[in-house]
């Protein structure tokens, strides 16, 4: 079918997809040196989410006033290296998520690209996976397009950090679509702007302000709410602000209808705040993000299955690889067609755990699936999909790899009891913190660092 194929021999581990968990996947994968770990990313940088959208890491902090620090162990390495630029501030609890780590997203493309060359992950950008085959032996034959041509791979281990589950699909791995059974959450294009008073603002009034502004404007806004925040750059804020619903994510027409949509609300709401806001009368945007955020898509059917019901318990049991405190925050429209926000926090400022299963597709042998389209419910997933979490799937699954080849174990028979002790060698944070950790940037540093 492909003419002129060139082969990428000698691959050990596969990563598809260079987001927040398919990084920290690869440097999981490359942090034993024994082993060849290719990353393909079909953008021209790595960081997905955490670059071409957002600007704050979410999910390291539980919620509330004595928040605790609850993702720990390879994550903090990218972290560390933005504070030593000088690059991350922590944002206080004021959107109901918990502490969150800001950074210039910038700057953090070039921190990804110094941590994957610095420990020997094979980089390829504006690669593209087209096609799987899967071949007699069980392995898998993937087939990517780039302005270089066709090429293909046949890795020992394959993890899909994809977002979509474009491998898992592709390879035939049952799934839920967003939406078949639960409405699925909404997209959003964010936008920065520049030459915000931010002094002018917080004196009127600041969040609350914002909040009465919104409530009482004639102004055409798809929504009444939405969050503006300071940059790490002067005098400059980003959104979460466009709602965009009811169109599917996996449909190239209604998803360009969907980026054409989010583009012209996002100019709505910069002529609202220049008309009404107090701070930001000479303000304009100045980018938005590469693509139309996407919440959900396709949400791999796994070993385990995450639950509302297992969040809300707020438990961890013997089998996590990771532990969350982040509430469920569902972004959809109303029976009225409204858009809205959905909170539901865990009990008592709880914390749960997040199973190995969870990861796997079905009866996987040698597959890992981490990020956005890992193993849950729509209500399970809307509580941990934040970056903190799919960066501690990505080490996770990174690791398994490399217990996998090195034990010769299934990803779905994989010693669970081993992999969470291999965990722990990497400083992960696999039980309740005793206290919170973490009051100022300065003492953020674990020095996790990849031998």
């Amino acid at each position: 079918m492909f003419k002129n194929i060139q082969t990428i021999a000698d691959i050990d581990i596969l990563v598809i997809g260079a987001g927040s968990s398919g990084c920290m996947a690869a440097l999981a994968a490359a942090a034993s040196k024994k082993y060849s770990v290719l990353l393909v990313e079909r953008y021209g940088f790595a960081g997905g989410s955490s670059t071409q959208m957002l600007d704050t890491f979410y999910g390291f902090f539980t919620p509330g006033e004595t928040p605790k620090k609850i993702v720990g162990g390879l994550p903090d390495i990218v972290v560390n290296e933005l504070n030593s630029l000088g690059e991350i501030f922590l944002r206080p609890n004021t959107y109901g998520a918990g502490t969150g780590v800001n950074y210039n997203p910038e700057r953090l493309k070039q921190a990804w690209d110094a941590l994957l060359l610095k420990a020997g992950v094979h980089l390829l950008l504006h690669t593209t996976l087209i096609d799987v085959n899967q071949k007699s032996d069980g392995g898998y034959e993937c087939i990517f397009w780039n302005k270089s041509g066709f090429c293909k791979a046949v890795p020992k281990r394959i993890i899909d950090a994809s977002g979509d589950a474009d491998f898992c699909h592709l390879a035939g791995f049952n799934y839920e679509i967003a939406g078949e059974l639960e409405p699925a959450q909404s997209l959003t294009t964010t936008f920065r702007m520049a030459n915000v008073d931010l002094e002018e603002y917080e004196k009127a009034g600041g969040k609350k302000k914002l909040q009465q502004i919104m409530a009482a404007t004639t102004h055409p806004l798809p929504r009444k709410e939405g969050s503006a925040h300071a940059m790490n750059i002067e005098k400059c804020i980003t959104t979460v602000a466009v709602k965009v619903a009811g169109l599917n994510a996996l449909n190239v027409d209604e998803l360009t209808r969907a980026e054409v949509e989010g583009r012209r609300q996002a100019f709505v709401f910069e002529q609202f705040f220049r008309d009404e806001v107090p701070g930001y009368s000479h303000s304009k945007i100045i980018g938005l993000s590469t693509q139309i955020g996407v919440r959900e898509t396709r949400r791999v059917y796994g070993e385990h299955r995450l639950t509302k019901d297992e969040c809300m318990s707020a438990t961890i049991p013997d089998d996590s690889i990771l532990l969350c405190g982040a509430p469920i925050e569902d972004h959809r429209a109303d029976k009225d067609g409204e858009m809205e926000t959905i909170w539901q926090y865990i009990p008592k400022g709880g914390i749960y755990g997040v199973p190995y299963g969870t990861i796997v597709p079905k009866q996987s042998n040698t597959v890992w699936v981490v990020g956005r389209c890992f193993s849950a419910t729509h209500d399970a997933h809307a509580s941990c999909r934040s970056m903190a979490q799919t960066m501690a799937m990505g080490n996770a699954a990174g690791t398994a790899a490399i217990q996998s080849l090195e034990k010769d174990e299934a990803a779905s028979e994989l010693n669970v009891k081993m992999l969470r002790d291999n965990l722990r060698q990497h400083q992960t944070i696999l039980e309740t913190p005793a206290a919170a950790a973490f009051t100022g940037k300065d003492e953020w540093s674990l020095n996790v660092e990849l031998q």
